[in-house]
């Protein structure tokens, strides 16, 4: 079995002087994205982000993947990854050792300045993952994401490399390489060229505080069920109009919390009502 770290992508190869069981390709693409990714299950990944445009763009060399096997940089010659917590308690915590020598390697050939790479532990504790701070990790060199498992994570690793926590939702999963998908999925979307269409990303949900207008197409009528007349009317004002109404009735019945910041932005009162 192949236990060293694993690159994904269009890629040019150059020289290591780790050692053998930390070998790995290194990508060497100028400008573009990269994403290194610290999991113990390296090979679920590119998973979904191989397919349809991400995976598209992956192969054009837009973005990067790099895998690094944290079971490698195991303690002992089981590759323990983890130990009980400190104090007691149910359940295994990543021990600092092991994930620091991790993050030791995978910072080669990365800025030190957080806001070019930043660096994120998934965990459910997190602060939620947003389409703002997606964009933020477009626009960044790259990212390293440590995938969490067990219990959590030694806090003295995340404190001293200045690790982002993010979270997908409030929910538990059983490790971090979902959420890491998640993450990639909606940055590398917002990285130029990707889509094809980058306007299609500034009418979307969250673009502004709001949730999206609803889209129809044809036929024109299915099963007894209309599209509204608006938006054949061929007038685009008033279809402009049309669509940003509905994104604030659905955006302040469904969420609220993005209601309120929509109208602070805009100095509204958020208890007015939409005239549709």
């Amino acid at each position: 079995m192949n236990n060293a770290p694993k690159s994904h992508g269009r890629l040019s190869i150059s020289a290591t002087a780790e050692p053998r069981e930390l070998m790995t390709d290194r990508p060497d693409l100028d400008q573009a994205w990269k994403a290194k990714i610290i999991t113990l299950f390296p090979d679920a990944f590119p998973g979904v982000l191989g397919e349809s445009l991400t995976g598209k763009a992956l192969q054009d060399g837009l973005w990067q993947l790099e895998t690094i096997d944290l079971r490698i940089f195991g303690d002992t010659k089981h590759r323990n990854v983890d130990d009980t917590p400190a104090g007691g308690g149910a359940g295994m915590v990543l021990r600092p050792d092991v994930v620091g020598k991790a993050m030791d390697f995978a910072s080669k050939g990365t800025s030190p300045d957080r806001d070019k790479w930043p660096i994120v532990y998934m965990s459910p504790r997190g602060k939620p993952l947003t389409q703002e701070m997606a964009a933020t990790f477009s626009q960044s060199e790259g990212i390293t994401i440590l995938c969490g498992r067990f219990e959590g994570l030694d806090e003295r690793v995340i404190d001293h490399f200045g690790m982002r926590e993010v979270s997908i939702g409030d929910f538990v999963l059983t490790g971090g390489e979902i959420a890491a998908q998640a993450l990639i999925d909606a940055t590398v979307r917002l990285i130029p060229r990707v889509l094809g269409n980058q306007a299609s990303t500034e009418d979307e949900s969250f673009s502004d505080f709001l949730l999206e207008h609803p889209q129809y197409t044809k036929p024109a009528v299915w099963k007894g069920r209309e599209i509204p007349e608006v938006l054949l009317s061929g007038h685009h004002g008033k279809i402009a109009d049309w669509r940003r109404d509905m994104a604030e009735r659905l955006t302040k019945e469904r969420r609220p919390d993005l209601w309120r910041a929509y109208c602070a932005k805009y100095n509204r009162d958020p208890g007015e009502d939409q005239e549709l």
